[in-house]
């Protein structure tokens, strides 16, 4: 039995320096723990890098998609297409707010949105009737209002089809978020992600491309907006508010200066932390392709660089994928399904009456998903390690 023996290779691990370690023992040593030079410092980095006019820290990536929804005007009733192959958060947004997620399908080489059934679907809700009636869920969409918004998501690090999904909403007058939380760095025809939507936002959990602990930033060049989802952070308050004003119904979704100080410096390194993680999905690559019975990720035309969130393998049909994944586990190889479909998650079909068959592609990828260890500071003896297991337990 190894149950009690450690990992071989940790599944994901953040790459920090003695510089990170520095500037954080600067602010717990500092009187400014929140609302700070660090908060400021980080924003500018990120705004800089994607080349935004506004960047506004948040704790994490679910806040700043939730300010997002809250900013494109958002209510009870309001339908907007998002992915069913996501994490939940991407559509917990929209619940806070009690809109009604309508799922796409998704592409079975990527995992983001299938932009011809999007073009499709756009049509007939925006028809509405009878032909809006096939994209709706079984149940809580009785009354349902009109399509407000498209909610993209950069899925394992790359990019959406933004052009055709661009042309969409201006067609339309719809609102665009992007949700970009595991895709900073990637870009999409030479342009980075984040600014191809009214507003994108981005995270920085441990197993991201850069880290602050818990955090998240939220892009855009809309004057107000980034006025609103500012005051929203900080409990509503706004500009001319004192301490205890509140203009708005806000939240408490500030980042703290240690993390903010993580994150600046963090961020530059970011293309060396990039370039870290081409390297390994690279010895990935090479090894894998070598294994039979399991497809390496797929990188689509229009996705000229991809920032390499998490590595994700899918086995062919006719591997057990739990199997597998309990033998590589025995081997003390740590793997992850990725993702498990939100629309068959307990609450979504007690709300809204999914069932397994309705989404057809995402269930695949669903099943068939499984993600290896993998982060900037793998080297390429464990990554051998990972390939030979699998390899070994792919046979066995």
């Amino acid at each position: 039995m190894t149950e009690n023996l450690p990992f071989l290779v940790p599944m994901s691990s953040p790459d920090l320096t003695d510089a990170e370690r520095t500037r954080v023992m600067e602010v717990v040593n500092s009187p400014v723990l929140s609302m700070g030079k660090q908060t400021q410092n980080f924003e500018k980095a990120i705004a800089d890098f994607v080349g935004a006019k506004h960047a506004v820290a948040v704790n994490s990536g679910t806040a700043g998609l939730h300010l997002c929804v809250r900013a494109a005007g958002i209510e009870a009733g309001d339908l907007v297409i998002t992915t069913p192959f996501s994490f939940v958060s991407s559509t917990n947004v929209l619940l806070f707010e009690k809109a009604i997620p309508v799922f796409v399908d998704v592409d079975p080489l990527t995992g983001n949105l299938d932009v011809d059934l999007l073009e499709k679907a756009v049509v007939d809700l925006v028809q509405g009737g009878e032909a809006a009636n096939k994209w709706l869920p079984r149940e809580g969409a009785h009354n349902h209002g009109k399509l407000k918004a498209i909610l993209a998501v950069d899925v394992f690090g790359q990019p959406a089809d933004y052009e055709r999904i661009i042309n969409l909403v201006k067609k339309y007058d719809l609102k665009l978020i992007e949700d970009s939380c595991e895709s900073l760095g990637a870009e999409y025809k030479s342009v980075k992600t984040g600014l191809f939507g009214d507003y994108g936002v981005f995270a920085f959990y441990p197993n991201k491309q850069i880290t602050t602990g818990e955090g998240g930033m939220i892009v855009t060049n809309d004057d107000k907006a980034a006025g609103l989802m500012r005051a929203l952070r900080n409990q509503g308050r706004a500009p001319g508010d004192n301490w205890l004003q509140h203009t708005e119904l806000g939240y408490n979704y500030r980042i703290d200066e240690l993390s903010a100080a993580l994150g600046a410096v963090q961020m530059t390194r970011i293309e060396e932390l990039l370039d870290k993680r081409q390297q390994v999905a690279d010895w990935y690559a090479e090894r894998l392709a070598e294994i039979q019975g399991i497809e390496t990720p797929g990188v689509a035309e229009g996705t000229t660089r991809n920032s390499w969130f998490v590595y994700v393998i899918k086995v062919k049909p006719g591997v057990d994928r739990d199997k597998l994944a309990a033998k590589l586990t025995d081997a003390r190889i740590p793997v992850r399904p990725y993702f498990l479909p939100i629309h068959l998650q307990p609450y979504m079909v007690k709300q809204f009456g999914y069932r397994e068959g309705d989404y057809l592609v995402t269930e695949d990828l669903g099943k068939r998903g499984l993600a290896l260890p993998f982060s900037g500071v793998m080297t390429e003896e464990q990554v051998e390690t990972v390939c030979q297991t699998l390899r070994q337990c792919l046979h066995s």
